[in-house]
């Protein structure tokens, strides 16, 4: 069996359309969505919006954690696409649905896929067509192992629109009990594996993800969400955890063979 896995896919519908090459199965770990290319300020819902320059202001006041300047900053921005008569809900999941109809068209059969936390999981079922599986909390079996997926990120200052409580994420780790790959797109609450080095800070980790691999011990776990980790892969104990890559950037999925 081969699979490949991909994360924070941001929009690379092109890179998408090959990822599932030669693979039986391709598996998605979410973030499709491309609000803001922190590489490329041009790219992305909040540019053509608003303009490169407020994203690049943006970038600044985030990266150097000065986030309720960057809420201010948002806050102003929206205020005034309010006051010229467009609704920003419209407007942003009009950006959204066009982004979806490009990339779930991209999905190979079969695709198994589960949402980023910025992704907006009430439109998925009108996109996935007949050959991609979504799991939140799920289990699935794919050539003979079963893999469990949990969906979303946990909540930051960062507010982006799938952002869970800790209590229901670990509800959804517990419902997926023990499986031979967990799938999430966050990584497990372990210093290397959150630090972003180039956003140079900590994401947020899932203490519950830790816990399902030190007592479950998967034979792998796979995440994504950390762009530029520190560390892209470490073992636990009998379980290998693996930053599949940050898709957007290079276009290439992790293969997992067995």
């Amino acid at each position: 069996m081969r699979v490949h896995v991909v994360s924070d896919v941001h929009g690379n519908s092109r890179d998408l359309t090959v990822a599932g090459d030669g693979a039986d199965a391709l598996v998605c770990l979410g973030d499709l969505v491309l609000f803001l290319d922190y590489a490329d300020h041009s790219r992305g819902i909040f540019p053509d919006l608003f303009g490169v320059a407020h994203a690049d202001a943006l970038v600044e006041l985030r990266t150097a954690r000065r986030f309720e300047e960057a809420r201010e900053l948002g806050r102003r921005l929206w205020a005034e696409l309010d006051a010229s008569g467009r609704s920003r809900e419209a407007v942003i999941e009009g950006a959204v649905r066009k982004q979806y109809a490009e990339l779930f068209a991209a999905f190979p059969t079969p695709t198994y896929a589960t949402y980023g936390n910025v992704d907006m999981p009430r439109l998925w079922p009108e996109y996935a067509g007949p050959g991609t599986t979504v799991l939140d909390g799920q289990r699935v079996e794919i050539g003979g192992r079963v893999f469990g997926f949990v969906g979303g990120g946990l909540t930051t200052p960062m507010r982006t629109p799938f952002e869970i409580s800790d209590e229901e994420f670990a509800a959804k780790i517990e419902a997926v009990g023990e499986v031979d790959v967990l799938c999430t797109h966050i990584p497990p609450d372990v210093p290397e594996l959150c630090y972003d080095t180039v956003a140079r800070r900590f994401e947020r980790g899932s203490g519950a993800l830790l816990d399902a691999i030190r007592t479950t011990r998967p034979r792998y776990s796979l995440f994504g969400h950390v762009h530029q980790p520190l560390a892209r892969r470490m073992r636990i104990g009998r379980t290998e955890c693996v930053n599949v890559g940050h898709f957007n950037a290079t276009g290439t999925p992790y293969v997992l063979t067995w």
